[in-house]
């Protein structure tokens, strides 16, 4: 096990590599430089001017050369400074990191909580009424667009009914609140984006629960627990849902590349000040440095909850614990 650890540890520095080196090329040969955006808010700007903003931000030299020497400062830790407001990269990341990972990690946890025992309860149940409903939610999920949806809830429960703050992560001077009423902002607040976040994947993981639990409950160790004349609580709870978790761990590490996009979207909705509207100002504004930092970060991420999911793995199925130490 820690063999496996340590050789996909490793494995994730290459991967990183290649990705920012992508990463990079595409951001340079996009439509559109700083000094250009500069140029068009100040329309009588010079050629020298633009030649100094070029040298500036370093954009003169060949993008191999620029590529190297940011390779060069992320080995150390140093993202470079931004373009837009001259502050470290790592110090705008560190503000919004801890707001978008929170989002996901909520997202993730409400879909699990509630997605599998609905996909529980439905392969139990098949053909009932409540399985004919999911079905129908499945294909809601799936085809509404959620930044639709976000809006449709922002109007209902924020504008008409009021329930529901729309915007932001916490009221204007809550800092002031005794600490239970700020905790109670901060959750009005993050209901209605966790919710939509979750929206979709609560469609898709109660039916990849309900399809994977259907399917180990055909399988011929179940019929030999039910025969041996265990109870069909122990049955389902330590024989089919163990065995049917396999293909759910496997959402769980496919699940947060989509989040973490996903956040661009939600939070430049609702504002709220994470990575995602980070990376839209600054994607907006050709702010290269932070846009690297932040795709550094965002397939750092990526990876490991990739490594967690394998980790998963060895916890769910000692099978698969046997074969990887062979």
């Amino acid at each position: 096990m820690l063999s496996y650890l340590i050789r996909r540890l490793l494995l994730m520095l290459p991967i990183l590599f290649g990705i920012t080196l992508i990463c990079f090329i595409v951001i340079n040969l996009a439509p559109g430089s700083p000094a250009m955006l500069q140029d068009e808010f100040s329309p009588k700007a010079s050629p020298e001017a633009m030649e100094a903003l070029k040298k500036l931000y370093g954009l003169d030299k060949p993008i191999h050369e620029r590529y190297f020497n940011w390779l060069k400062r992320v080995i150390t830790f140093d993202l470079g400074k931004s373009f837009v407001d001259g502050r470290d990269v790592v110090e705008k990341i560190k503000e919004r990191l801890p707001i978008t990972v929170t989002l996901n990690l909520l997202s993730l946890i409400f879909i699990f909580i509630i997605a599998i025992p609905i996909g529980i309860y439905s392969s139990l149940k098949p053909g009932s009424f409540f399985d004919r409903s999911l079905t129908v939610l499945v294909f809601t999920g799936f085809s509404v667009p959620t930044f639709w949806l976000a809006l449709v809830c922002m109007i209902i429960f924020g504008v008409n009914l009021g329930w529901l703050p729309i915007s932001g992560i916490q009221s204007i001077g809550a800092e002031a609140l005794p600490l239970p009423e700020r905790i109670i902002d901060w959750i009005k607040h993050l209901i209605l984006p966790v919710t939509i976040m979750s929206f979709a994947g609560l469609a898709g993981m109660s039916r990849y629960t309900r399809s994977s639990m259907l399917e180990a409950l055909k399988q011929d160790y179940v019929r030999t627990a039910r025969a041996k004349g265990l109870p069909e609580r122990v049955v389902i709870v330590r024989h089919v849902l163990r065995n049917a978790l396999l293909p759910i761990v496997t959402l769980l590490g496919l699940s947060i590349p989509g989040l973490i996009g996903g956040s661009v979207i939600f939070e430049s909705i609702f504002s709220i000040p994470g990575m995602g509207q980070l990376f839209y100002a600054s994607a907006m504004s050709r702010d290269y440095p932070t846009i690297m930092g932040i795709l550094i970060m965002g397939a750092f991420l990526t990876l490991l909850g990739n490594l967690i999911a394998d980790i998963a793995y060895f916890i769910v199925d000692p099978r698969i614990r046997v074969k990887k130490d062979v």
